[in-house]
Protein backbone atom coordinates (compact mmCIF):
# COMPACT_ATOMS: atom_id res chain seq x y z
CA UNK A 1 0.00 0.00 0.00
CA UNK A 2 1.26 3.40 -0.98
CA UNK A 3 1.92 5.93 2.07
CA UNK A 4 2.84 9.28 2.75
CA UNK A 5 6.15 9.10 4.66
CA UNK A 6 6.75 12.91 4.63
CA UNK A 7 5.15 16.23 4.93
CA UNK A 8 6.53 19.68 5.27
CA UNK A 9 5.65 23.34 4.64
CA UNK A 10 8.04 25.99 3.97
CA UNK A 11 8.30 29.68 3.25
CA UNK A 12 9.09 30.96 -0.61
CA UNK A 13 9.86 34.27 -0.26
CA UNK A 14 11.74 36.27 -3.19
CA UNK A 15 14.18 37.88 -1.44
CA UNK A 16 15.89 34.22 -1.00
CA UNK A 17 16.98 34.57 -3.99
CA UNK A 18 18.00 38.00 -4.39
CA UNK A 19 19.66 39.09 -0.69
CA UNK A 20 18.68 42.68 -1.06
CA UNK A 21 19.70 45.59 0.95
CA UNK A 22 16.59 46.13 2.81
CA UNK A 23 16.85 42.72 4.44
CA UNK A 24 18.12 41.04 7.75
CA UNK A 25 20.51 38.26 6.01
CA UNK A 26 20.43 36.00 9.26
CA UNK A 27 16.51 35.87 8.68
CA UNK A 28 17.10 34.54 5.20
CA UNK A 29 19.96 32.42 6.29
CA UNK A 30 18.03 30.64 8.74
CA UNK A 31 15.29 29.83 6.32
CA UNK A 32 17.56 28.56 3.64
CA UNK A 33 18.94 26.47 6.67
CA UNK A 34 15.56 25.16 7.83
CA UNK A 35 14.74 24.52 4.32
CA UNK A 36 17.92 22.18 3.79
CA UNK A 37 16.98 20.73 6.83
CA UNK A 38 13.61 19.64 5.76
CA UNK A 39 14.90 18.50 2.41
CA UNK A 40 17.88 15.70 4.07
CA UNK A 41 14.93 15.14 6.57
CA UNK A 42 12.70 13.91 3.17
CA UNK A 43 15.62 12.03 1.52
CA UNK A 44 16.11 10.03 4.51
CA UNK A 45 12.73 8.64 3.98
CA UNK A 46 13.67 8.10 0.65
CA UNK A 47 10.38 9.07 -0.94
CA UNK A 48 9.64 8.02 -4.57
CA UNK A 49 8.23 11.35 -5.71
CA UNK A 50 7.71 14.74 -3.95
CA UNK A 51 4.43 16.58 -4.47
CA UNK A 52 5.32 19.70 -4.64
CA UNK A 53 1.80 22.02 -4.00
CA UNK A 54 2.46 25.83 -4.87
CA UNK A 55 0.77 29.04 -5.65
CA UNK A 56 1.16 31.34 -8.59
CA UNK A 57 2.52 35.38 -8.24
CA UNK A 58 0.89 36.18 -11.42
CA UNK A 59 4.04 34.43 -13.27
CA UNK A 60 2.74 31.40 -14.70
CA UNK A 61 -1.11 32.04 -15.34
CA UNK A 62 -2.47 35.84 -15.65
CA UNK A 63 -6.07 36.93 -16.76
CA UNK A 64 -5.93 35.24 -19.64
CA UNK A 65 -6.75 32.33 -17.80
CA UNK A 66 -6.84 31.71 -13.92
CA UNK A 67 -7.19 27.81 -12.85
CA UNK A 68 -8.42 27.05 -9.16
CA UNK A 69 -5.86 24.07 -9.31
CA UNK A 70 -3.85 22.55 -11.58
CA UNK A 71 -1.23 19.98 -12.25
CA UNK A 72 1.72 20.33 -14.48
CA UNK A 73 2.73 16.96 -16.16
CA UNK A 74 4.39 16.01 -19.04
CA UNK A 75 8.15 14.87 -18.86
CA UNK A 76 9.86 18.12 -16.69
CA UNK A 77 8.74 20.58 -14.50
CA UNK A 78 9.90 23.90 -15.57
CA UNK A 79 10.38 26.27 -13.10
CA UNK A 80 12.20 29.71 -13.21
CA UNK A 81 13.29 32.69 -10.97
CA UNK A 82 15.95 35.16 -10.57
CA UNK A 83 17.65 34.36 -13.66
CA UNK A 84 17.76 31.06 -12.30
CA UNK A 85 16.27 27.91 -14.53
CA UNK A 86 14.99 24.53 -12.89
CA UNK A 87 14.46 21.23 -14.90
CA UNK A 88 13.28 18.15 -12.98
CA UNK A 89 11.51 15.16 -14.09
CA UNK A 90 8.22 14.84 -13.56
CA UNK A 91 6.83 10.98 -11.83
CA UNK A 92 4.45 9.09 -14.22
CA UNK A 93 2.02 9.03 -11.26
CA UNK A 94 1.05 12.64 -12.61
CA UNK A 95 -0.80 11.36 -15.15
CA UNK A 96 -2.41 9.15 -12.76
CA UNK A 97 -3.64 11.28 -10.25
CA UNK A 98 -4.66 13.75 -13.00
CA UNK A 99 -7.55 11.50 -14.14
CA UNK A 100 -8.18 10.06 -11.18
CA UNK A 101 -9.09 13.21 -9.23
CA UNK A 102 -11.27 14.81 -11.75
CA UNK A 103 -13.10 11.22 -12.04
CA UNK A 104 -13.45 11.66 -8.24
CA UNK A 105 -15.07 15.41 -8.39
CA UNK A 106 -12.19 17.53 -8.53
CA UNK A 107 -11.85 19.67 -12.09
CA UNK A 108 -8.23 19.87 -12.38
CA UNK A 109 -6.36 21.96 -15.14
CA UNK A 110 -3.14 20.76 -16.77
CA UNK A 111 -0.43 21.52 -18.37
CA UNK A 112 2.23 20.22 -19.81
CA UNK A 113 4.34 22.93 -20.51
CA UNK A 114 4.21 25.70 -17.76
CA UNK A 115 7.04 27.24 -16.47
CA UNK A 116 6.71 27.80 -12.58
CA UNK A 117 7.40 30.52 -10.90
CA UNK A 118 9.35 31.20 -7.36
CA UNK A 119 6.43 29.42 -5.21
CA UNK A 120 8.22 26.33 -6.77
CA UNK A 121 12.13 26.99 -7.52
CA UNK A 122 12.47 27.68 -3.94
CA UNK A 123 11.84 23.81 -3.41
CA UNK A 124 13.58 22.99 -6.24
CA UNK A 125 16.37 24.71 -5.02
CA UNK A 126 17.03 24.36 -1.43
CA UNK A 127 14.87 21.36 -0.40
CA UNK A 128 14.93 19.36 -3.52
CA UNK A 129 18.68 21.14 -3.81
CA UNK A 130 19.91 18.22 -6.61
CA UNK A 131 18.86 14.97 -5.22
CA UNK A 132 17.15 12.56 -7.78
CA UNK A 133 13.26 12.36 -6.74
CA UNK A 134 10.66 13.30 -9.41
CA UNK A 135 7.75 15.73 -8.64
CA UNK A 136 4.45 16.13 -8.86
CA UNK A 137 3.26 20.04 -8.98
CA UNK A 138 0.15 20.78 -8.29
CA UNK A 139 -0.51 24.70 -8.03
CA UNK A 140 -3.01 26.36 -6.30
CA UNK A 141 -4.76 29.83 -7.07
CA UNK A 142 -4.00 32.03 -4.14
CA UNK A 143 -3.91 35.52 -5.10
CA UNK A 144 -6.93 36.43 -7.88
CA UNK A 145 -10.38 35.37 -6.24
CA UNK A 146 -12.33 33.36 -7.03
CA UNK A 147 -9.89 31.21 -5.05
CA UNK A 148 -10.99 27.64 -3.75
CA UNK A 149 -11.56 27.31 -0.01
CA UNK A 150 -9.58 25.96 2.70
CA UNK A 151 -12.05 22.93 3.09
CA UNK A 152 -11.90 22.78 -0.60
CA UNK A 153 -8.30 22.32 -0.97
CA UNK A 154 -8.38 19.86 2.48
CA UNK A 155 -10.42 17.87 0.69
CA UNK A 156 -8.55 17.45 -2.56
CA UNK A 157 -5.19 16.65 -0.07
CA UNK A 158 -7.50 14.10 1.17
CA UNK A 159 -8.38 12.63 -2.16
CA UNK A 160 -4.38 12.69 -2.82
CA UNK A 161 -3.75 10.87 0.22
CA UNK A 162 -6.36 8.45 -0.62
CA UNK A 163 -5.25 7.69 -4.15
CA UNK A 164 -1.57 7.56 -3.38
CA UNK A 165 -2.31 4.67 -1.08
CA UNK A 166 -3.71 2.97 -3.55
CA UNK A 167 -0.44 2.68 -4.93
CA UNK A 168 2.88 1.09 -3.71
CA UNK A 169 4.64 4.76 -4.07
CA UNK A 170 6.18 6.36 -1.04
CA UNK A 171 5.07 9.85 -1.30
CA UNK A 172 6.75 13.11 0.04
CA UNK A 173 4.85 16.43 0.02
CA UNK A 174 6.03 19.77 0.63
CA UNK A 175 3.51 22.59 0.50
CA UNK A 176 5.08 26.06 -0.61
CA UNK A 177 3.54 29.78 0.67
CA UNK A 178 2.76 31.51 4.00
CA UNK A 179 3.25 33.17 6.41
CA UNK A 180 1.50 36.64 6.79
CA UNK A 181 2.46 39.14 4.34
CA UNK A 182 0.58 41.71 1.93
CA UNK A 183 3.11 42.09 -1.90
CA UNK A 184 2.05 45.35 -2.96
CA UNK A 185 -0.35 46.71 -0.86
CA UNK A 186 0.00 49.35 1.36
CA UNK A 187 0.23 47.37 4.34
CA UNK A 188 3.09 45.46 3.39
CA UNK A 189 5.30 46.65 6.17
CA UNK A 190 2.82 45.66 8.53
CA UNK A 191 2.71 41.55 8.32
CA UNK A 192 0.59 40.05 10.96
CA UNK A 193 3.00 37.99 13.35
CA UNK A 194 0.22 37.83 15.99
CA UNK A 195 -1.70 35.64 13.75
CA UNK A 196 0.92 33.47 12.30
CA UNK A 197 2.13 32.37 15.89
CA UNK A 198 -1.68 31.81 16.77
CA UNK A 199 -1.80 29.63 13.31
CA UNK A 200 1.53 28.07 14.66
CA UNK A 201 0.22 27.13 17.90
CA UNK A 202 -2.63 25.19 16.47
CA UNK A 203 -0.55 23.38 13.74
CA UNK A 204 1.38 22.30 16.56
CA UNK A 205 -1.09 20.55 18.40
CA UNK A 206 -2.58 18.83 15.13
CA UNK A 207 -5.88 21.34 15.45
CA UNK A 208 -5.92 22.26 11.70
CA UNK A 209 -9.93 22.61 11.71
CA UNK A 210 -9.03 25.81 13.44
CA UNK A 211 -7.33 26.99 10.62
CA UNK A 212 -9.65 25.54 7.66
CA UNK A 213 -13.03 26.73 9.48
CA UNK A 214 -11.16 30.51 7.79
CA UNK A 215 -13.12 31.65 5.28
CA UNK A 216 -10.66 33.42 2.47
CA UNK A 217 -11.82 37.04 2.74
CA UNK A 218 -9.96 36.49 7.02
CA UNK A 219 -7.19 34.87 4.86
CA UNK A 220 -6.94 37.89 2.61
CA UNK A 221 -7.51 40.43 6.18
CA UNK A 222 -3.99 38.70 7.83
CA UNK A 223 -1.86 38.35 5.10
CA UNK A 224 -2.78 34.61 4.57
CA UNK A 225 -4.03 33.41 1.43
CA UNK A 226 -0.87 31.91 0.50
CA UNK A 227 -1.42 29.46 2.97
CA UNK A 228 -4.13 27.34 1.13
CA UNK A 229 -1.49 24.97 0.00
CA UNK A 230 -0.67 24.20 3.45
CA UNK A 231 -4.08 23.39 3.87
CA UNK A 232 -3.91 20.90 0.69
CA UNK A 233 -1.15 19.47 3.22
CA UNK A 234 -3.56 19.40 5.96
CA UNK A 235 -6.37 17.07 4.03
CA UNK A 236 -3.57 14.93 3.21
CA UNK A 237 -2.19 14.34 6.66
CA UNK A 238 -4.86 14.74 8.69
CA UNK A 239 -4.39 15.81 12.14
CA UNK A 240 -1.20 15.42 12.47
CA UNK A 241 0.74 17.70 14.89
CA UNK A 242 3.70 20.02 13.41
CA UNK A 243 7.05 20.65 14.18
CA UNK A 244 7.91 23.91 13.71
CA UNK A 245 11.81 24.34 12.08
CA UNK A 246 12.13 28.14 12.08
CA UNK A 247 9.89 31.38 12.08
CA UNK A 248 11.87 34.50 11.12
CA UNK A 249 9.94 37.82 11.20
CA UNK A 250 10.92 39.83 8.11
CA UNK A 251 10.06 43.73 7.92
CA UNK A 252 7.28 42.49 5.53
CA UNK A 253 6.74 38.73 5.84
CA UNK A 254 6.23 36.07 8.21
CA UNK A 255 9.09 33.16 7.27
CA UNK A 256 8.11 29.83 8.27
CA UNK A 257 9.49 26.08 8.02
CA UNK A 258 7.27 23.41 9.27
CA UNK A 259 7.45 19.88 9.00
CA UNK A 260 4.72 17.02 9.73
CA UNK A 261 5.91 13.84 8.79
CA UNK A 262 8.48 13.48 10.82
CA UNK A 263 7.71 15.36 14.10
CA UNK A 264 10.73 14.61 15.84
CA UNK A 265 9.82 16.85 18.68
CA UNK A 266 6.21 16.09 19.11
CA UNK A 267 5.87 18.69 21.87
CA UNK A 268 4.40 21.98 21.02
CA UNK A 269 6.79 25.04 21.42
CA UNK A 270 4.35 28.08 21.63
CA UNK A 271 1.84 28.90 24.56
CA UNK A 272 -1.61 27.37 24.15
CA UNK A 273 -3.51 29.56 21.44
CA UNK A 274 -6.90 31.19 21.84
CA UNK A 275 -9.56 28.41 20.34
CA UNK A 276 -10.40 31.61 17.55
CA UNK A 277 -9.00 34.48 15.74
CA UNK A 278 -11.00 37.98 16.07
CA UNK A 279 -11.10 38.75 12.28
CA UNK A 280 -12.80 42.16 10.79
CA UNK A 281 -14.63 40.60 8.33
CA UNK A 282 -14.32 43.60 6.05
CA UNK A 283 -14.82 41.45 2.62
CA UNK A 284 -11.76 41.11 0.62
CA UNK A 285 -9.18 44.33 1.42
CA UNK A 286 -5.91 43.34 -0.81
CA UNK A 287 -6.28 40.86 -3.33
CA UNK A 288 -9.32 41.15 -5.46
CA UNK A 289 -9.09 40.64 -9.22
CA UNK A 290 -8.54 43.33 -11.24
CA UNK A 291 -11.77 45.20 -13.20
CA UNK A 292 -12.27 44.70 -16.72
CA UNK A 293 -11.65 48.47 -17.08
CA UNK A 294 -7.94 47.85 -15.80
CA UNK A 295 -7.21 45.11 -17.62
CA UNK A 296 -4.42 47.23 -20.04
CA UNK A 297 -2.41 48.29 -17.04
CA UNK A 298 -1.89 45.01 -15.81
CA UNK A 299 -1.33 43.80 -18.95
CA UNK A 300 1.65 46.04 -19.57
CA UNK A 301 2.86 44.93 -15.94
CA UNK A 302 2.50 41.59 -16.91
CA UNK A 303 4.72 41.97 -20.21
CA UNK A 304 7.46 43.98 -19.13
CA UNK A 305 7.90 41.26 -16.31
CA UNK A 306 9.01 38.86 -19.54
CA UNK A 307 10.55 41.04 -22.34
CA UNK A 308 13.62 43.19 -21.49
CA UNK A 309 12.84 45.46 -24.39
CA UNK A 310 10.00 46.29 -23.28
CA UNK A 311 11.40 47.56 -20.00
CA UNK A 312 13.87 49.00 -21.42
CA UNK A 313 11.13 50.72 -23.60
CA UNK A 314 9.82 52.11 -20.43
CA UNK A 315 12.82 53.93 -19.38
CA UNK A 316 13.59 54.85 -23.01
CA UNK A 317 9.88 56.19 -24.54
CA UNK A 318 7.67 55.52 -21.95
CA UNK A 319 5.06 57.32 -23.99
CA UNK A 320 5.30 54.72 -26.88
CA UNK A 321 4.95 52.14 -24.62
CA UNK A 322 2.03 53.84 -23.25
CA UNK A 323 0.64 54.37 -26.26
CA UNK A 324 1.34 50.35 -27.58
CA UNK A 325 -0.89 49.56 -24.77
CA UNK A 326 -3.59 52.17 -25.02
CA UNK A 327 -3.29 53.40 -21.47
CA UNK A 328 -5.63 56.16 -20.19
CA UNK A 329 -3.74 58.99 -19.30
CA UNK A 330 -3.92 58.46 -15.67
CA UNK A 331 -2.44 55.30 -16.21
CA UNK A 332 0.48 56.35 -18.89
CA UNK A 333 1.73 58.92 -15.62
CA UNK A 334 1.47 56.28 -12.95
CA UNK A 335 4.04 54.10 -15.02
CA UNK A 336 6.66 56.82 -14.02
CA UNK A 337 6.41 55.52 -10.55
CA UNK A 338 8.28 52.16 -11.34
CA UNK A 339 11.40 54.20 -11.93
CA UNK A 340 11.63 55.20 -8.28
CA UNK A 341 13.86 52.33 -6.42
CA UNK A 342 13.68 53.83 -3.16
CA UNK A 343 12.24 51.22 -0.75
CA UNK A 344 10.38 54.28 1.47
CA UNK A 345 7.95 54.01 -1.65
CA UNK A 346 6.60 50.64 -0.03
CA UNK A 347 7.01 51.05 3.37
CA UNK A 348 4.97 54.18 3.39
CA UNK A 349 1.87 52.25 4.69
CA UNK A 350 -0.16 54.10 1.39
CA UNK A 351 -1.19 52.50 -1.84
CA UNK A 352 1.17 52.24 -4.04
CA UNK A 353 0.33 54.54 -7.06
CA UNK A 354 -0.12 52.04 -9.69
CA UNK A 355 -2.55 49.97 -7.20
CA UNK A 356 -4.24 53.18 -7.30
CA UNK A 357 -4.85 53.62 -10.62
CA UNK A 358 -5.78 49.55 -11.11
CA UNK A 359 -2.76 47.60 -10.66
CA UNK A 360 -3.07 43.92 -8.90
CA UNK A 361 -1.18 44.94 -6.00
CA UNK A 362 0.68 41.70 -6.47
CA UNK A 363 1.17 41.73 -9.95
CA UNK A 364 2.32 45.66 -9.65
CA UNK A 365 4.86 44.20 -6.71
CA UNK A 366 6.32 41.73 -9.41
CA UNK A 367 7.11 43.58 -12.43
CA UNK A 368 8.58 46.37 -10.19
CA UNK A 369 10.76 44.19 -8.90
CA UNK A 370 12.10 42.70 -12.75
CA UNK A 371 11.65 46.58 -13.81
CA UNK A 372 14.10 47.94 -11.07
CA UNK A 373 16.68 45.00 -11.50
CA UNK A 374 16.54 45.70 -15.23
CA UNK A 375 17.05 49.49 -14.32
CA UNK A 376 20.17 48.97 -12.33
CA UNK A 377 21.56 46.49 -15.00
CA UNK A 378 21.50 50.14 -17.43
CA UNK A 379 23.46 51.69 -15.17
CA UNK A 380 25.81 49.48 -14.68
CA UNK A 381 26.44 49.25 -18.59
CA UNK A 382 26.51 53.15 -19.21
CA UNK A 383 29.00 52.83 -16.05
CA UNK A 384 30.83 50.52 -17.86
CA UNK A 385 30.50 52.23 -21.17
CA UNK A 386 31.66 55.31 -19.29
CA UNK A 387 34.95 53.58 -17.82
CA UNK A 388 35.87 52.37 -21.26
CA UNK A 389 35.58 55.83 -23.20
CA UNK A 390 38.14 57.54 -20.21
CA UNK A 391 40.58 55.05 -21.01
CA UNK A 392 41.23 55.53 -24.39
Amino acid sequence: MGQIVFAAATVHAPQLFTYPPSEDPKQLDADIAAMREIGKMMEDTKPDLVIVIGSDHLETFFLSAVPTFAIVGGTHSKAAFARKTYSLPIHPFAEELLDKLVMNGFDMTYSQDAELGHAFAAVYEWVIEGRPIPVVPIFVNTYLPPLPTARRCAQLGAMIKELVEKTSLKVAVVASGGMSHYPGAWKYPQPDFDFDWWAIAHMERGNHEALLALNNQQLDEVGNTEMLPWMMLFGAIGNRPGELITYQPTWHHGHAVMSFIPNRKNVPTTPEPAPSWKFEDKGFEFYRHPDPADYALNKVLYDLRFSSELRRKLFTDIKGLAEQYHLNEKQAAVLETMKDESIDAVRSLKPHPLVDAGAHPLGMWMSLITVQAEQRRMKAEQAALNAGAETK
